[in-house]
């Protein structure tokens, strides 16, 4: 599969917002055409955006969101609305103590369900890979990666992937810490659901009964001692995993927690839609930072602390499997910032993005508070091209 990204000369702009019937959004909703892989996730902020063709304006959009009743709209229908703004209406969900099993056999009815129920033959992905790197809680770096992934489900692993088209802000960081491997590594690994979860290690119990698109879901959390913790909303029809939520430690200053967020694509196979994590850990200040800090009268710190944000949205879905293939650059390895290619402002500005989330912001903001530079004019100057 080469690079399947849309231009936006050629295509219609769908773009919204979700909300509740109390005014508030509606997280990680799924925004699709109905019966093709054609759509988006809504942001954590309920906003979503994304492209079709002259094709789909005779089509249906529809909208599902777990707790929600789903909505349908023609796609010229919604694009003919004054104000771009899908309410959704609750669906209370209380299932009888009776009609279901414990939370442990449920947890492993869906786990030994993985492979049948997410789309598990070899698919390539569109993905839109984004990494900050913090230190002392501030953002300092920030690079972005579109990315090709030959993949084959959660109950399998990444099978390749070539990173198309890369971009970064300037760099103001003091400790220039690199990871073994690329970060989308990173983020199949610490996935529970690839790297298999041990059922007895953790204390499993039901939180809440909801729904999704018009399944019935129940979410159970798993919980360690040492307050490490999984989250699964599960659904009961066909026992699939539509979201899993996360936090874990390792050692002292060390901890994980992340998002996974699943959808159907039009064979009503799930597939990685959203991701978003934040690994914090800590690393030797370096001795060069030591003397700057010690010739302005401060007391040099031992360590210091660092983080690596992340957020990830898949844009594009190829499940035909005649076209995907392995492309290469994981048979090289290494930190996704030593990845070299040369900018293409063409195509971040065709591309088509998706709206800014909280946490997008937030990064942003504090990587241009630092010198007052805004990122676009980064991206400008600190790429080659």
């Amino acid at each position: 599969m080469s690079s399947s990204f849309i231009f936006s000369q050629s295509k219609i702009s769908i773009e919204g917002l979700v909300y509740d019937m109390f005014d508030d959004p509606v997280p990680y909703s799924s925004i699709g055409i109905s019966k093709k892989n054609i759509g988006a996730s809504a942001t954590e902020d309920g906003s979503f955006s994304f492209f079709v063709s002259k094709k789909e304006l005779m089509d249906t959009l529809k909208v599902s969101s777990i707790g929600y009743e789903t909505y349908k709209i023609n796609v010229q229908d919604f694009l003919k609305l004054k104000e771009k703004k899908i309410v959704l209406k609750d669906k209370i969900t209380k299932l009888k103590e009776i009609s279901i099993q414990s939370s442990k056999s449920i947890v492993k009815n869906a786990l030994k369900k993985l492979k049948t129920n997410t789309l598990s033959s070899k698919h390539a992905l569109g993905m839109l890979y984004r990494r900050w790197s913090v230190e002392d809680k501030i953002c300092r770096f920030f690079i972005e990666q579109y990315i090709d992934v030959v993949d084959r489900g959660p109950s399998s692993s990444i099978y390749g992937f070539k990173i198309r088209h890369n971009r970064t802000s300037s760099d103001y960081r003091f400790v220039k810490n690199l990871q073994n491997k690329h970060s989308l590594q990173y983020m199949e690994w610490n996935n529970p659901l690839r790297k298999g979860i041990s059922l007895g290690a953790y204390k499993w119990k039901k939180i809440k009964d909801t729904n999704y698109d018009d399944d019935d879901i129940v979410v159970i959390k798993g919980s360690k001692k040492n307050g490490n913790f999984i989250t699964l909303y599960i659904g009961l029809n066909a026992a699939k995993i539509y979201r899993l939520d996360m936090f874990k430690t390792h050692k002292e200053g060390t901890s994980m927690d992340a998002i996974y967020v699943y959808k159907n694509n039009n064979e009503k196979k799930l597939y990685l839609s959203y991701h978003k994590r934040e690994y914090t850990f800590q690393v030797k200040t370096p001795e060069h930072i030591k003397r700057i800090m010690t010739q302005t009268g401060k007391k040099p710190k031992p360590f210091v602390p660092v983080a690596y944000r992340h957020e990830v949205f898949v844009l594009n879905l190829d499940n035909n499997s005649k076209t995907t293939k392995s492309k290469g650059d994981e048979y090289n390895q290494r930190d996704m910032t030593l990845y070299k290619l040369d900018y293409d402002q063409h195509f971040w500005n065709n591309l088509s993005l998706p709206p800014e989330t909280k946490f997008y912001q937030k990064n942003r903001e504090e990587l241009e508070g630092l010198f007052d530079v805004p990122i676009e004019t980064q991206f400008k100057y600190s790429n080659s091209n």
